[in-house]
């Protein structure tokens, strides 16, 4: 019982590592893409470590009218700055401002969602599972252990069936005789 408890919980977990793969390659860090009415994005700097969260936290996002956001909020937003144009920015609110003279200022349009909540550390996990290292550790392997276990419990099933075959054979044989 012990060991079909094991082999359930590694098929389960190894179940489990490829859907949250599937998952993560297809919704995180796409602007497109909504997961029960949250984006999730993958924190890749620590500018935000002091006060919110870390490099590697996943950060869940949702969509909100830009115009009831204040200073403090934390919003998710297209840079259009130069250096970082076009990439998926997660940062506080310091000012509410009409001036567009500031090459930085975000408008309502760059505007992705509001910050709700963060998963410390599962970013850098899901980053793993997307790697050739961690589809080995986390998928390939677990399924290679089910597959050779229960290769091994059918040869083992396969040698019993035809050691009684053979004794039966021999019975008769000895009965015939």
């Amino acid at each position: 019982i012990a060991k079909q408890v094991i082999v359930y919980a590694v098929a389960t977990l190894a179940a489990c590592m490829m859907v949250f793969t599937i998952i993560s390659v297809t919704t995180f860090n796409r602007n497109d893409r909504k997961l029960f009415g949250y984006r999730a994005y993958v924190v890749l700097s620590d500018s935000m470590s002091k006060t919110d969260f870390d490099a590697g936290d996943l950060v869940l996002v949702k969509e909100v009218d830009p115009s009831i956001l204040k200073e403090g909020d934390i919003i998710t937003f297209m840079s259009q700055d130069t250096d970082s144009f076009g990439e998926t920015i997660t940062h506080k609110i310091r000012k509410i401002t009409t001036d567009t003279d500031d090459e930085t200022i975000v408008t309502y349009p760059y505007v992705l969602g509001q910050y709700k909540s963060h998963i410390a550390g599962l970013g850098t996990f899901f980053n793993f599972l997307k790697t050739t290292p961690g589809y080995f550790v986390c998928i390939f392997t677990p399924f290679m252990l089910i597959i050779l276990y229960e290769g091994v419990k059918f040869f083992n099933l396969f040698r019993r069936y035809k050691k009684e075959q053979m004794e039966e054979m021999q019975a008769e044989k000895d009965k015939i005789e």
